[in-house]
């Protein structure tokens, strides 16, 4: 008779900056195939510039991963890499040390377009022994040192039944800007204490915990990112005023002069985006006559539309310690973050917090 999880962690090694990585023949080969008689496989990425595409999304790509890297590769003309973004500007980083800002990655566009695509640090999926799984990484190398590819991690667990143990609401302040970032990790809040009491109380030992907006909440989402103060700030603020802020050379150009914008932005947004579209009609396999309606649509929705942001995540529970107790998975650099895009009139957001026990 099989455990009731079996988990395997992965150490892995991007061959490139955005590298597409199918996991499922190292996880045969590293768990000897003992996670293959379960139903549900969750995974787990450790960083803030990679994970995953929920299933649904990577069913319509046909789990191939040719179509998995073109649809990532449609982001380098909303996000491009060495965009004017104030996260790269490493005089503006007072938090770090002379020695830190020489070698800190200017990696901006990569937090983005994990934020933007829907990319998720922890995703389940129907367990398929043999089908494709891509870790999607957007910094794989290190630029600054003769693209030294990063050492990246992953967690599997792989279990049968997944029962919901407790379900809980907490309202989360937001201030009284339109646009705003909420760090759920902030000690100031009490949330993580308050979660790992919750995980003790009811003895989930391997699980999850999912975070969703209520169905009310309106014009906000979660992701798990890092929460460096000039990218939430800044950087991913300028990105829901206008998803097109950081679109393409023109783009940048046109910001050198200032009394071109009103005039020219919108033909020249309209210029790449037809690029943008194709490349996302190339990805998804989708009938071309779509194109024009497609960027219309683009042009007129909300930022919630723009981009793929989500209404929750979920955070792994594991009992890794001496101890074999309960607690939240993460790596160095990852907080959930709630982010809005219109006021909330109450100055709050409610969010349901879900405990999962794995069985």
């Amino acid at each position: 008779m099989a455990a009731t999880t079996q988990e395997v962690t992965l150490e892995l090694s991007p061959s490139s900056r955005r590298d597409v990585i199918d996991l499922s023949d190292h996880v045969s080969e590293e768990a000897n195939d003992q996670l293959a008689p379960y139903r549900k496989a969750l995974y787990c990425s450790y960083h803030t510039t990679a994970g995953f595409l929920e299933q649904s999304l990577c069913s319509r790509l046909n789990h191939n991963q040719e179509s998995v890297q073109a649809f990532i590769d449609t982001a380098q003309t909303l996000f491009p890499e060495g965009g004017p973004y104030r996260h790269d500007q490493m005089h503006l980083r007072t938090e770090l040390s002379e020695e830190q800002r020489k070698v800190e990655p200017q990696n901006a566009d990569s937090h983005l377009t994990f934020i933007g695509l829907g990319l998720e640090n922890c995703v389940t999926y129907d367990n398929v022994p043999g089908r494709p799984v891509y870790f999607i990484d957007l910094d794989g190398v290190n630029g600054r040192d003769n693209h030294q590819p990063r050492q990246r991690k992953a967690t599997i667990v792989g279990y049968d039944k997944d029962t919901v143990v407790a379900e809980l609401q907490i309202d989360v302040p937001v201030s009284s800007h339109r646009v705003d970032s909420v760090n759920l990790k902030d000690p100031r809040f009490g949330y993580y204490p308050w979660l790992n009491e919750l995980l003790a109380q009811y003895e989930v030992g391997k699980g999850r915990i999912d975070l969703s907006l209520m169905p009310g909440e309106k014009h906000a989402g979660l992701t798990v990112n890092e929460y460096e103060t000039l990218l939430m700030k800044h950087d991913l603020m300028e990105v829901l005023r206008n998803p097109m802020r950081f679109m393409a050379e023109k783009g940048r150009n046109m910001l050198r002069d200032p009394g071109a914008i009103r005039d020219k932005a919108k033909n020249y947004a309209k210029y790449d985006l037809v690029h943008f579209v194709n490349q996302v009609i190339d990805a998804l396999h989708l009938n071309e006559s779509i194109a024009e309606r497609l960027i219309d649509k683009f042009m007129a929705v909300t930022a919630s539309r723009r981009l793929r942001m989500k209404r929750g995540v979920s955070l792994l529970v594991n009992n890794t310690d001496e101890y074999g107790r309960g607690s939240i998975v993460e790596g160095m650099y990852q907080s959930p973050i709630l982010v809005q895009w219109d006021k909330s009139e109450s100055q709050t957001r409610k969010v349901n917090v879900r405990l999962v026990r794995f069985e």
